[in-house]
């Protein structure tokens, strides 16, 4: 496809520049820099060349980006893509549905911060929307979630990639009162930051506590409003993937798909 490098080349430099008032993590100038020597063309990675993915990820920026709009961090949305796509030439037969469901936990938990992209035809099948993050990632009252982890017991979102697995019947509760919902089970795989999902049981849900303006927060889970994960989830279960972001420098400059050739 000529003219793809090039392309890629521009999309990253530009999205490598700070937007006005952004406020630049601890580590930034080695996420740029990481930006800068993405740009580039790699040599071979695993089954597929890094420039297959470095061509699939400008189309991608260039079809969505400005539907999508202001993010957290210039390079929130590259990000996604970028590792939605280098996983996908790693490891084709676990992606089996074309599917992204994408969250910025940069934004504030009062702001409409989840969408899900279509990644065979690059639209937007939903979004934005209203995404909770876990209870141990920020103190009540804030809301914008400023720790996460991958331990057990952390109550913390975990950054990073996702290979959607089966539905189930989840069950929750919102303050004292149980709920039933649509889950999803998600099988973490950037490895380090999110590879505990299943054994923290760690899911992709409907809650009360999200609605269309604001989202409480859960033990560490994406979810969603009920009608909507009713709706969502069934598309992304079996193979789509999830991908949660946040300006993390130390995450952002080791995710194994983010910082992949």
């Amino acid at each position: 496809m000529p003219g793809l490098a090039i392309l890629f080349s521009g999309a990253r430099s530009r999205l490598a520049e700070p937007r006005a008032g952004l406020a630049m993590s601890p580590g930034a100038g080695a996420v740029l820099a990481r930006a800068s020597s993405l740009a580039a063309p790699k040599a071979a990675a695993g089954p597929a060349h890094a420039g297959s993915v470095a061509a699939a990820t400008a189309v991608a920026l260039k079809a969505l980006e400005q539907a999508v709009g202001t993010l957290s961090h210039p390079l929130a949305l590259a990000d996604a893509f970028h590792g939605y796509f280098a996983f996908k030439a790693a490891h084709p037969d676990d992606v089996k549905k074309p599917f992204l469901y994408f969250v910025d936990y940069g934004l504030p938990s009062t702001t409409r911060r989840g969408w899900v992209f279509d990644m065979s035809l690059l639209s937007i099948v939903e979004g934005p929307f209203t995404v909770a993050h876990g209870r141990g990632s920020s103190p009540a009252g804030a809301a914008i979630p400023a720790r996460f982890s991958n331990a057990l017991g952390s109550d913390e979102t975990s950054l990073g990639l996702y290979v959607a697995r089966e539905l189930y019947a989840f069950t929750g509760h919102s303050g004292s009162e149980p709920y039933n919902a649509t889950g999803m089970r998600l099988d973490g795989v950037s490895t380090g930051f999110n590879d505990n999902a299943l054994a923290r049981k760690v899911v992709a849900h409907g809650a009360p506590y999200v609605t269309s303006t604001k989202a409480g927060r859960s033990d560490g889970c994406p979810a969603m409003e009920l009608a909507r994960a009713s709706r969502l989830l069934p598309k992304l279960a079996n193979g789509g993937m999830v991908f949660l972001f946040a300006p993390d420098a130390r995450w952002m400059n080791s995710d194994p798909w983010v910082t992949a050739n």
